[in-house]
């Protein structure tokens, strides 16, 4: 549980079993808001359907609110949380390499998992290739990819901190800009729906 219950009062197998358990209430909350299905995830590339963007939205921010808070009211200590270090380059061509995925087999990693775990077909082949890509990745990486996995680095980097402003301001900022997001999205997935509120998934072949 990091920081906030160090291993003096949680042992280390109980933080484990913590962990399996929300995991488990996380996978469950997934499928129940559909994010198994490839339809409700690739909706936000094609505009019907900006729930995943919302709800990942949503909870970043809830998680930056909530620790910002915490550490405010001294009830954690936020420097012990860990965050790896920048490498700008290999992050920008990791992003590209995803969002091809996303858009191409409808899934996450993790709504992956998810979905091949309820048994769908393509959930089950999206989490082979992505163990596929994974055992490629480490067994080519001293050849092919440790230049690039150590290129653009910056590195622990805290975007508040960089561009000179405080947590607080930034949260903040970052809100009104999922706000404005959030208007906008809605505006356009409800331009789309009411017009063509029947063929819109038929016509992308989904």
């Amino acid at each position: 549980m990091g920081p906030l219950f160090p291993q003096e009062l949680i042992s280390e197998t109980i933080n484990l079993l913590l962990a399996f358990f929300i995991g488990t209430g996380f996978g469950l909350a997934l499928e129940g808001a559909g994010f198994t299905n490839t339809r409700k995830l690739a909706g936000v590339f094609y505009g019907y359907d900006f729930v995943v963007l919302k709800v990942f939205f949503t909870a970043a921010l809830t998680a930056a609110i909530g620790l910002f808070l915490m550490n405010s009211y001294g009830l954690m200590d936020i420097k012990l949380t860990f965050y790896p270090q920048t490498f700008w380059i290999p992050t920008v061509v990791a992003g590209i390499i995803m969002a091809l995925g996303f858009v191409v087999g409808g899934f996450c990693p993790g709504t992956s998992v998810c979905a091949a775990a309820t048994g769908k077909i393509d959930g089950i082949v999206f989490v082979v290739g992505v163990l596929i890509g994974v055992l490629g990745y480490a067994f080519s990486y001293e050849t092919i990819f440790e230049k690039l996995r150590n290129s653009g680095s910056l590195g622990q980097v805290n975007i508040a901190e960089w561009i000179g402003i405080s947590d607080g301001l930034f949260i903040f900022i970052v809100t009104l800009v999922a706000i404005v997001a959030f208007v906008v999205v809605t505006k356009i997935q409800k331009a789309l729906n009411d017009k063509n509120p029947v063929a819109k998934i038929e016509d992308l072949g989904l």
